[in-house]
Order: structure tokens, then sequence, then C-alpha cells
């Protein structure tokens, strides 16, 4: 499964090729320098990163450039309301437009541009699209050619990181916000660090860049915890790029990106009907990311801990069961067969704490109504091989689960999941059989306190099945009137005679009937 990642162009590229280096004068740019920025704009990219000495040369004049706007911001831009930064990138603007924001603040096109070649540079670099193309190019061939360019031979000459980077992530920290610039910037520092890694791993890194990686992580974090939409897709380009190296996998993991990537999934679900396409790349975004993560669950107790405890399985279940797109349901459903099958390799450190495997998932899937789902899934026809593959081996996993399991089993693990759908465990049989366990073990009733809760979720559905659970409850328990009086169960449930949704309200009323009503048997 791979994951292409493409930067939007910015809105104002139409200007690109009108840009006159000698008018911004504070950037100090000698006239080979000026010529090299021209002729960048005027060649194919692969012209220009044939040769490493000139491809480093000119990827190191990028980061110059961008190096002096950063530092010396607004220098050449007049007071004006157009500033390219508050453009949206969902615009394109026409030429005329575009040469008038040039016009009013060419600092602004000049980043702009900058981050633009710098994509296209590494871009290239990283697909090597540009060596196969070349050798049947008569107008670059040339018997001088020496080797080709590289990520590694650019920015890691010698095996140590150049320090002209800095302005990538000056830009991300810094307190001015550009969403291409933003977006651009984290997509090329997260391929450099990416290649960084990758040397580091073959013994070919001699510097280490771990504080830069562990600024960078606390960037995507910082982005993460944001609400914004925005903020968002400023991140998700550069982590799914970053995610594939395995310590920041750790860092992130370490830093609590599990739950952040859980709780945005379930944030997009929500909004999904506002912005469908946007929040739809999100959603597979993050969910690739969750993946990725997913394989370090083999071999790390912390990582199958945060699986278990931040909501994963909750959201992933949710996007198969929204299924925005095939490739978001490829996706989650990849990442739950990664979870049903990971063994504990590990012990926990301390012997109080749960050993996590993949039984512990297949658990939390049962909790979540994933069984009832794939049923379905497997009665539909579906072309792609590994959906039909995953679908196949969940399958099997969670029904050898679901026998091994007790009925109170299954609803104990439906409410902690606080994910209720009606099924056997919803019946006035189970509470005849079950209601004396609702107490705990510890008698402090934490189960009847979940319901309670439960009946003001979002979810109409769960709020209806949390009322009737609670009805039955109060009948079969002894003094289960009293109990559920008692944890604050009338106020919770009154407000809902009243609610719309004729289902919900009809559960309610039967409640409150049962919580007032002393004869149970008149109520059968």
């Amino acid at each position: 499964m791979t994951f292409p990642v493409v930067l939007i162009p910015s809105p104002v590229h139409e200007a690109f090729g009108s840009i006159q280096w000698d008018s911004f004068l504070h950037l100090k740019l000698s006239n080979p320098e000026k010529a090299l920025l021209q002729a960048g704009e005027q060649n194919v990219i692969e012209y220009t990163l044939y040769d490493k000495e000139d491809a480093a040369a000119y990827v190191q004049l990028l980061l110059k450039v961008l190096d002096q706007i950063t530092s010396h911001r607004g220098t050449s831009s007049r007071r004006t309301s157009l500033k390219v930064s508050k453009l949206s990138l969902a615009e394109s603007l026409p030429p005329v437009d575009a040469l008038q924001y040039l016009d009013c603040d060419g600092i602004g096109v000049a980043t702009h541009y900058v981050i633009s070649q710098l994509y296209e540079v590494i871009t290239t670099l990283k697909s090597n699209a540009f060596a196969s193309r070349t050798k049947s190019n008569s107008v670059v061939a040339s018997s001088n050619f020496v080797s080709k360019a590289t990520l590694s031979s650019i920015f890691y000459p010698s095996g140590i990181l150049i320090d002209d980077w800095r302005p990538l992530l000056r830009i991300l920290l810094g307190t001015k916000s550009d969403s291409y610039v933003h977006r651009g910037s984290g997509f090329c520092l997260a391929c450099i660090l990416l290649e960084g890694c990758t040397l580091q791993t073959n013994g070919h890194l001699f510097s280490p860049i771990s504080s830069i990686l562990e600024s960078f992580v606390s960037w995507i974090v910082s982005r993460l915890q944001s609400s914004s939409t925005q903020s968002l897709s400023m991140v998700t380009s550069s982590l799914t790029v970053i995610i594939l190296s395995k310590e920041v996998r750790h860092l992130f993991g370490k830093a609590g990106g599990v739950g952040y990537l859980s709780r945005r999934l379930r944030v997009h679900q929500k909004s999904i009907d506002s912005k469908i396409s946007a929040s739809v790349q999100h959603q597979y975004e993050l969910s690739y990311c969750l993946w990725i993560m997913s394989y370090d669950c083999d071999t790390s107790v912390s990582m199958r801990s945060h699986f278990h405890r931040d909501g994963s399985v909750q959201a992933l279940v949710d996007m198969v069961a929204a299924a925005p797109r095939e490739k978001v349901v490829r996706c989650a459903l990849a990442t739950l067969r990664n979870l049903a099958t990971c063994a504990a390799d590990e012990a926990p450190l301390e012997l109080a704490k749960k050993n996590i495997n993949g039984s512990t998932y297949l658990i939390d899937m049962i909790g979540c109504g994933l069984p009832k789902l794939i049923d379905l899934m497997m009665n539909c026809p579906i072309a792609d091989f590994e959906i039909s593959e995953d679908l196949d081996i969940l399958h099997k996993l969670l029904h050898e689960t679901c026998q091994e399991l007790t009925r109170w089993d299954v609803y104990k693990v439906e409410l902690d999941s606080t994910n209720l759908t009606w099924g056997i465990v919803h019946t006035e049989k189970f509470f005849r059989e079950n209601a004396r366990k609702m107490e705990g073990s510890d008698g402090k009733f934490e189960m009847v306190k979940t319901l309670i809760q439960l009946t003001a979720s979002d979810s109409e559905d769960v709020a209806a099945i949390a009322c009737f659970d609670l009805g039955e409850f109060v009948r079969h328990y002894p003094n289960g009137r009293d109990i559920a009086r008692r944890l604050g169960a009338r106020d919770f449930v009154f407000p809902l005679i009243e609610h719309e949704n004729p289902k919900l309200q009809h559960q309610a009323l039967t409640c409150i009937s049962k919580l007032l009503v002393q004869n149970w048997k008149s109520l059968g």
C-alpha cells in the first residue's frame, strides 16, 4: 500500500515566471545566483538536477533565499490587504490576479516559489524518475556526467546534514500562518529527515539528527492537538512521510500520537458530510499513519498499550462502517488485521499490568460490533483482493473469539466500548440472568454508572439501548430502583421523554416507568 503525497500548486503559481530577483535588494543575491534562479524556472527540473554538483548548488541557493526571506519577512512588501498568506489552498488565481499579488506582496510570492521548487526537487530525487528519462534525452546527454544527484548527496554530503535546512523548521515553528508554505516546508523537511533516518539505519550517518527529529515530532503533535482543519491539512502530508522512520514512530507514540490520530479520525467522521473530499483525504492519511504504526505492536509493549487504551479500534471500526471511500476501508481493515494478529513477544515489566495481544484487540472489536459489520460486508461482492483477504482473516478470528466468550463477557466488552448495539445481550432474559453481576466485584455499580452516562450519548441508538438496559437492571436487581435513583438516573433519563426521536422517546418513557413503579411484574 503506497502513499504518494501531492502538494497542491500555489494559488499564485501563475506569477512565478514573472519574478524579478533584481527587485529584492535585501536578499543580497549575486548576478550568478539570480541567473541560476531564473534558469531553474525556465528549465525542466530534470535538467537542473542532472549534475550532482549543480543540483546541490541550486538547492543550497533556494534554501539561502528562504533563509533570508524568513529572516527579513515583509521588507519589500507594501502595506496592502493583498497578502499571499491569506489565500486558500483551494484557490488558483488567473495570471492577471497572480501578477497583482506579485506586485503587492512580492516576498509572499517569492516564498511560495521557493517552496514549490524545493518540493519539485525533492519529489524528483525521491522517485529517481529523471534518471530514466535523461538517458534518452539528447539535450542533456553528456560524457562528463559523473553521478546523478540524490537526497543524500545534496543534504547529507559526507554523511552530515547541511545547516541550510534550518529555515524550514523556522517556518514551521513561527507564528505566521501560510497554509501552502507550512504544508510544503513540513513535507520537504520530512523527506530530508527520513533520508537521514535511512542513512543512520545503514550506518552512513556520522552526525545524529535525534534532536531535530524531536523538534519535528513536537510540531506535528502541536498541530494535531489543534481543533482546526487547517492545522490538520498542514501536518498530515508530513506525517505520512516521516512515519516510515521507526525512531519517529517511537517518538510520536511516546508523545501520544496514536491517541491524537484516533481522536482526529472520530472528529472527521462526524464532520464528513460538510466537506466530503477533504475529510476523506484526511481520513485516509490518518488511517495510513495508524496502519504503519500498527506494525510495531508485535515488538513494542507501549505501542500495544497505546492502541488498546486510546480508542483506536473504535475509530477504525467506525471508518469501516462509514465506508467513505474504498481506500479508507482498505487502510482501516489492514490496521485491524495487524492488531488482531499481533503477538505479545514482550511481557509487561510490571506483573500487575495487562498483557495486551491480538486477543485483547479482538475482544475490543467484538465490543465495537465489528463481527456483524464483517458478516454484512462478506455478503457483498468485493473486487479488491486486499480487502477480501483481510475480511476472511478477521471473520475467522472474530468468530473463534466469540465462541470462547460468555454472553456476560460480550456485554462487558460492549459496555466498555460505549458502542451499544441491539442484540441478545439487550433482552429481558439476559438481565434476568445477569442483573446481580451489574454491582461489580467491588459493589460500586460502575457498570450502572456507565449506563446512566450513556443515556446522554450523542448516538440516539446508544442512548435508547442504555435506557432499555437501565430499566431492565431496575426490574431485575433487588432494590434496583433505589440504586438507580441514588446514582442520578432520573435526572439523565427524564429529559429524553420529550426527545424528537420516537424510538429514544419510547425507551426513555419505559425506563422512567420502571424507575417509578414498584410492582415490576405489572410491567411485564
